[in-house]
């Protein structure tokens, strides 16, 4: 029995460790950012060419543009930006929001876990469990930090007077985002509208509109 309890927690425990970015073999490895070849990450640099620009961004300390139709600007730093991330599993956002309303809207990293600090601005953030989907919500002052947890769908607005922003740190060189709204109907192509009008009972003509916007 306890020979069972062992093979069985360790095929949890290796399931758990196969689902998260390898660990590095080397003290870092900088992307080569120019090769042609796709792979699950990035190559790497000979070591004793990388210098401190391959560690190195400037420019957080400026704010976004929020001059939009959802008054939000998001500066990501991942992988593509810093290329001595590669490998190390983190990376970075700088979010900007206008005051009264600027939304970041319900989205998904697939690839990562999001903890989310709040600078200036009040912040209405949430993210809904999967199923039977879970709405947990809280409102977030300067100071405050919120976790999303990875995969879930999540969503920040500042509710504040002023403009705000905030600082992400993500659990992987390269987060992923899937815009919820986008994704079902600014697909390309276009999923059909007769399936979205039943999947989310509405007319299709509906359907037809939103597609339009997105």
């Amino acid at each position: 029995m306890k020979g069972i309890c062992f093979l069985v927690v360790s095929a949890i425990l290796l399931g758990m460790a196969s689902s998260m970015e390898p660990s590095p073999l080397q003290d870092f490895c900088v992307a080569v950012t120019d090769d042609p070849l796709l792979m699950n990450g990035k190559f790497c640099k000979d070591p004793k060419l990388a210098t401190s620009n391959d560690f190195t961004y400037s420019g957080l300390d400026i704010p976004g543009n929020t001059n939009n139709k959802l008054g939000v600007n998001i500066s990501v730093i991942n992988v593509d930006k810093i290329a001595g991330l590669n490998s190390l599993g983190i990376s970075l956002a700088r979010k900007d929001y206008a005051a009264n309303g600027g939304l970041n809207p319900p989205h998904i990293h697939p690839r990562a876990s999001e903890i989310f600090l709040v600078v200036e601005g009040t912040f209405y953030a949430g993210f809904v469990t999967s199923n039977p989907n879970r709405l947990i919500t809280k409102v977030l002052k300067a100071g405050d930090v919120f976790v999303f947890p990875v995969g879930l769908i999540h969503f920040e607005m500042n509710i504040g007077k002023t403009d705000g922003f905030a600082i992400a740190g993500l659990s992987s060189q390269n987060p992923g985002i899937i815009t919820v709204s986008t994704a079902v109907f600014g697909s390309n192509p276009s999923i059909n509208p007769h399936l979205l009008a039943q999947a989310f009972q509405l007319n299709k003509t509906v359907v037809n509109y939103l597609q339009k916007v997105f």
